[in-house]
Formats: C-alpha cells, sequence, structure tokens
C-alpha cells in the first residue's frame, strides 16, 4: 500500500467530520441535547447545554472512510470488520448512555453494571472470531525477546485490554480537545506500526480515526462548540484497544496510551489513599482537573497532555520498530 492511500483517507475522514459537523451541531441544539454538568464540578458550569453526543460524526466519518478505502484498495479483511465492529458495538454503548443522561436527565447515563455487561458481550464476541479464525494468543514483551503462551486466558487479556481501554478515554475526555488530541496522536502511533507489520487494514482504519477525530478537534478544542460524549470516548477506547490485541502490541498500548493509563491510575489512587487512609493524593481527580484546580489554564492542561501523549507515542514506535 502507498502512502498516498493513507494520506487520501486521512483527509478523506477529516472532511467528512468538518462537512458533518456543523450540520449535526445545530441539530443536536435543536433536539437540546445539550450537556448536563453535575454539580460537583462548578468550574464548568458555564459549559452546560454545549451539545454532547458529538462522537456521532467521529464515528460516520470513520467507518464511512474506512469501507470505502478498504474496498478500494482490498482490504476488507475479517480485521477490518472486527475493527468496525467493537468500534461502533462500543459507539452504541455509549450512544445510549448519551441518549439517558440527555433524554431522561440522569446525568450518570447507564449504570456501571449495564455498561460492563454490553462491554464484556462485545469482548466475548470480539475473542470468538478472532481464535476461530487462527489468531495467536501470544503475548510478546515490547523491546525483548520474551514472549508467553497464553491460551484460554488470553480472553481475560482481551477482557481487560477492551473494557479498560474504553474506561480510560471516557476518564481522559473531561477537557476541550483534550481526548481528541490524544487519541489522535495514539492512533498515529498503531497506524504507522501497522503499516509498518504490512496490517495494510489496521493502517487504513487507523489513519480515518486520525483524520475523523481531527475533523471532529476543529469544533471539540476549547471553547468547544460541541462534545464528543460517551459515544465518542467509548468507541475510541474500544478501537485503539482491537487495535492494540489485532496487532499484536498489547503491551505496547500501555505505553503509547500512556495519558489514559496515567488518567485512570490517578482516580484508582485517589480511591485507594481515601478509603485506606481518608486522605486524597489529588485536589480531584481524574488527573486533569488536579491540575485545573492547581490553577492551570484549561487550554495549558491539554497542550502539556498533547505533549506529553506525543512523546509517550514516540517512545512506543522506537521501542517496537529500533530495539
Amino acid at each position: 500500500m502507498r502512502e498516498i492511500d493513507l494520506i487520501l483517507t486521512l483527509f478523506g475522514a477529516f472532511f467528512i467530520a468538518v462537512i458533518l459537523s456543523p450540520i449535526f451541531i445545530p441539530f443536536l441544539r435543536r433536539l437540546k441535547f445539550g450537556q448536563s454538568i453535575r454539580e460537583d464540578v462548578p468550574e464548568h458550569q458555564k459549559k452546560s447545554g454545549t451539545p454532547t453526543m458529538g462522537g456521532v460524526v467521529i464515528l460516520l466519518a470513520a467507518i464511512i472512510t474506512s469501507i470505502a478505502m478498504a474496498d478500494w484498495l482490498n482490504v476488507l479483511t475479517t480485521e477490518m470488520i472486527l475493527l468496525l465492529f467493537v468500534t461502533i458495538g462500543y459507539g452504541l454503548i455509549g450512544f445510549l448512555d448519551d441518549f439517558i443522561s440527555v433524554v431522561l436527565k440522569r446525568n450518570l447515563g447507564l449504570n456501571s453494571k449495564q455498561k460492563l455487561l454490553g462491554q464484556l458481550i462485545i469482548a466475548a464476541i470480539f475473542f470468538y472470531v478472532l481464535t476461530k479464525n487462527g489468531f495467536s494468543t501470544v503475548v510478546s514483551i515490547p523491546g525483548t525477546d520474551l514472549s508467553y503462551e497464553l491460551g484460554s486466558f488470553y480472553v481475560i487479556l482481551i477482557i481487560l485490554i477492551l473494557i479498560g481501554g474504553s474506561n480510560a478515554t471516557n476518564l481522559t475526555d473531561g477537557l476541550d480537545g483534550l481526548l481528541a488530541g490524544t487519541a489522535a496522536i495514539a492512533f498515529g502511533a498503531f497506524a504507522v506500526l501497522a503499516w509498518s507489520q504490512g496490517q495494510n487494514e489496521v493502517a487504513v482504519f487507523s489513519v480515518a480515526i486520525v483524520g475523523a477525530v481531527l475533523g471532529f478537534l476543529v469544533f471539540n478544542a476549547h471553547p468547544a462548540k460541541v462534545f464528543m460524549g460517551d459515544t465518542g470516548s467509548l468507541a475510541l477506547g474500544g478501537a485503539i484497544a482491537a487495535i492494540a490485541i489485532i496487532t499484536k502490541l498489547e503491551i505496547l498500548l500501555v505505553i503509547i496510551g500512556g495519558v489514559f493509563v496515567i488518567e485512570t491510575l490517578s482516580v484508582i489512587i485517589q480511591v485507594i489513599s481515601f478509603q485506606s487512609r481518608g486522605k486524597r493524593v489529588f485536589k480531584k481527580t481524574p488527573i486533569h482537573h488536579h491540575y485545573e484546580l492547581s490553577g492551570w489554564s484549561e487550554w495549558r492542561i491539554v497542550v502539556t497532555f498533547w505533549l506529553v501523549g506525543f512523546l509517550l507515542a514516540v517512545l512506543g514506535i522506537y521501542i517496537e520498530v529500533w530495539i
């Protein structure tokens, strides 16, 4: 596959997202699909009413571009279909969560058990199809010659990666442009690695998401005109987790998706510390809120996290390609 094919994929998804967003945002406003802000986040009350569920734009742009380019390049493989299945599946869970939150005015949307059940079902189907197609259950340690055959235990790893990945990106989506920017960087890194492996379908899919997210970012950057909601954040997390699994870079996801890991760890550390010692380590979690309450501007936090995400992505590529 040529470089020009990936460039066309990138710009195709970008332009679809840029074209759809100005149509979709007023539509959301007319339906009064505005984000309600929790009372314990007073610093964000001014954002209340901003249209949410913008993740639909990301999904449409990425899916349309992926299918069109995969068909044109003749790479509409089982792997591509699985990537689309996981992305759409997690996107639908997020859509239901957003819909309940917005329409029924329940800010928490789906409860944790309902979300977990949906995520488990999708992960189980994903694993079943992979194994039926002879997918390897060996896991390699990045930068070393070590590898381990997990056998039937591999399903546990898949479930952990998919559920953990989707929830991690969901936690990261708390500031204007934060998740969109860090996701574009992470998917870009996996696109490079998939292309270097000759997995053209994965490279096309990854680049399509990069383009879709960047197109959405035009309207999601501070001050955001639209939020992606759980529709976008859960879908992106599921997609990047599925890419890591299919490219056999499961462990490397921890590095390339390091910002998402840090956000998640901050919440875990906070909960453990408060429950065991009655003290908080951070002013507020996820950790981007800690920096907000420390006086950092929203834009400064976002750009800093983008930079951290970029450095981690470069590190991940370096470990896989050159070590």
